[in-house]
């Protein structure tokens, strides 16, 4: 297993530390739902530096983006974040990820830890006009730093106007005194705030430097099970989740991100699936009676017949009812309509409901 630059800090802080994709990671530190609401009321921190960051450059750089990827990167301004996914030949995603444009020539991919060496040999597969490609993983670290207080916790940390950076947008200056860090509004959770971009050497000073700054703002560290919680809240896609090698981006309602103004890998057969329609879709869903979906439970109808599967699900700590997402056969995914969970063999009713759950 690999630890983040950050291991031995939340290993000190108490945390429950459990695998995950391949990393020794914080799963909780205080509890889920005190952290949960830690983010959407006020500021936590996650550390995310088991995440996949690719640099991409030189000429061919855009092209080869453009032939892996669904969205169009074309229309990316310096200082502007995307959100894509890799598809596969076979109508699943390789994976999603957020492609960033540092400058004229030069993009940085930032991918899902499981997936690292996976999309590394991907994208390298189809890099024949030689576009020069480099992968940071190893060498960078990420803090999401997140809620409705985190812009005006960090602000003294940088001369850059935090409340300026929009959504998807980005900047790269000096922040708690490291330069060249990526100050990056991309965050998972819905509650604001950005993510930030350190070389591994620069990391335990700037999680000290953000803990300092947002002490009075009562940030707190926050583990990946909140992380996951607050994410599902939003209705977003995790992969090996809701989104793999066998999930087609139209059926996983990712058609925004799906433009057909390009040629990309499997590109004819998903324009296909957009213009004849899918026999499934993926849907959020609440439960209208006591109980808590999990991920692979089944989906059924009135009389018990299966129509489809579970993907996520929880207890919303932020609505108080059993949330999930999952996907079921077209005709039972218009918002409104009635579907079964089975839990222990118990078919508990629920309604497919428009996402996002959580609506500010």
């Amino acid at each position: 297993m690999k630890n983040t630059a950050l291991t031995p800090i939340h290993i000190q802080l108490g945390a429950k530390m459990v695998p995950f994709a391949g990393y020794n990671m914080p799963v909780q530190y205080e509890g889920v739902n005190a952290e949960h609401e830690t983010v959407r009321d006020g500021v936590g921190v996650f550390d995310v530096s088991h995440m996949g960051e690719f640099l991409l450059s030189g000429p061919q750089a855009l092209d080869l983006i453009q032939r892996v990827t669904t969205n169009d990167a074309a229309t990316l301004d310096i200082g502007r974040a995307q959100y894509s996914c890799m598809p596969n030949a076979t109508g699943g995603i390789v994976d999603d990820l957020i492609v960033y444009r540092l400058g004229e020539i030069s993009y940085l991919l930032v991918v899902n830890a499981s997936n690292i060496e996976k999309d590394w040999c991907w994208i390298a597969q189809h890099n024949t006009e030689g576009a020069v490609m480099e992968n940071l993983s190893d060498s960078y670290s990420l803090l999401a730093i997140q809620g409705p207080k985190a812009v005006e916790a960090m602000q003294s940390l940088t001369a850059i106007d935090l409340s300026n950076i929009k959504y998807y947008h980005f900047e790269v200056g000096t922040f708690a005194g490291i330069d060249d860090v990526i100050i990056s509004a991309t965050g998972y959770t819905g509650s604001g705030g950005f993510e930030v971009y350190c070389k591994n050497e620069d990391a335990e000073k700037l999680w000290h430097k953000v803990f300092e700054a947002g002490a009075a703002y009562g940030i707190k560290p926050i583990g990946l099970a909140a992380r996951d919680t607050l994410r599902l809240e939003m209705g977003f896609c995790l992969y090996g989740n809701d989104i793999n090698d066998t999930t087609s981006p139209i059926e996983a309602g990712l058609g925004w991100i799906t433009k057909f103004t390009k040629n990309f890998t499997n590109h004819e057969a998903l324009k296909a699936q957009k213009e004849q329609g899918v026999t499934r879709k993926l849907v959020g869903f609440e439960l209208t009676e006591r109980g808590i979906p999990r991920h692979d439970y089944e989906i059924v109808d009135t009389d018990g017949n299966a129509i489809g599967i579970v993907t996520s699900g929880t207890m919303a700590p932020s609505l108080g009812k059993g949330i999930g997402m999952g996907y079921v056969a077209t005709a039972y995914a218009t918002v409104g309509s009635v579907i079964y969970i089975k839990i222990r063999n118990n078919q508990v009713a629920a309604q497919v409901v428009k996402l996002p759950f959580y609506k500010k």
